[in-house]
């Protein structure tokens, strides 16, 4: 009967997480494609509304202190990751973004587990190949092809988010370590809002929607996550995110009227597919390891 409540809970905030995580592409997309702000201002403000929200929440839980070390690498990868995410949305739907960041992510640290060894099976080279060529085949020429430019920058924001996600791996405090990286990636979010300063477009919608990305899907989404990923195994936290792509997808759709079109759920299903393949892969190989 105990265990009901927490599965419960678990189920119940896992979901949130993933919600939050996708909201992201919807709230820039909204706030970028419609005109409400632009990229740059939208980036900054996301990024320091994030920080206070997490520096608050961590000052309210166990009172702020600096990390041991300042993880300017971190910093430096989420600071990559927002501004090239901001700009890519100048030009992709919500769903298409979404699929392009999530699938540079997860061949990222794919391409980081070759590396350093690990042996994928026939069926994981498999996988991986169907999720690069979901990829190839989304961003290939063709009427229903997105901006290609706005393609690249995404899958840089993914491979950079993944090398983000690698780098915190060993953070012994990850809210800790969150709420630092996004503080220290506050003036070079500010020094590129200075650069763009002669295409500064701001309203009250731009900033609603800035700060609902920063401080409720980004950092409010972290704290949840990783309140919850001490009860998920590595395997489901990585299964369970293979959401997030569809989420934003819908999320485009009813929100913002996107059209769903054959190009992206092909797409989407090869590349999520893929993905799974060698997430599942993976868990067999550590179960009999």
């Amino acid at each position: 009967m105990s265990e009901t409540p927490s599965l419960a809970r678990t189920v119940l905030l896992t979901a949130v997480a993933m919600i939050a995580f996708a909201a992201n592409s919807v709230l820039c997309r909204q706030a970028l494609g419609e005109g409400h702000m632009d990229a740059a201002s939208f980036t900054s403000l996301r990024m320091i509304s994030g920080a206070i929200t997490l520096m608050l929440i961590l000052a309210i839980k166990s009172g702020i202190s600096k990390p041991e070390a300042a993880s300017w690498k971190s910093a430096a990868m989420l600071f990559t990751y927002m501004v090239f995410f901001s700009f890519a949305y100048l030009s992709l739907a919500a769903g298409t973004g979404a699929l392009l960041l999530f699938g540079a992510v997860q061949i990222t640290m794919f391409s980081f587990a070759i590396r350093r060894g690990e042996r994928f099976t026939l069926i994981g080279w498999l996988g991986l190949l169907a999720a690069v060529g979901g990829l190839v085949y989304l961003v290939s020429p063709g009427v229903a092809a997105p901006n290609l430019m706005g393609a690249v920058m995404m899958i840089v924001a993914g491979i950079a988010w993944g090398i983000y996600s690698l780098l915190g791996k060993g953070a012994t405090d990850p809210l800790k370590a969150s709420a630092w990286n996004f503080t220290y990636s506050i003036p070079l979010v500010i020094i590129v809002s200075l650069v763009f300063i002669d295409q500064v477009a701001i309203s009250q919608t731009g900033i609603i929607l800035a700060i609902a990305s920063g401080a409720l899907a980004s950092g409010c989404g972290y704290v949840i996550w990783y309140a919850v990923l001490p009860a998920l195994k590595a395997s489901q936290a990585a299964t369970v995110q293979l959401t997030v792509p569809a989420i934003a997808a819908i999320g485009g759709v009813l929100i913002l009227s996107e059209p769903l079109s054959a190009r992206l759920v092909i797409a989407s299903v090869a590349t999520l597919g893929g993905v799974a393949i060698v997430l599942l892969q993976q868990q067999k190989q550590a179960k009999s390891g």
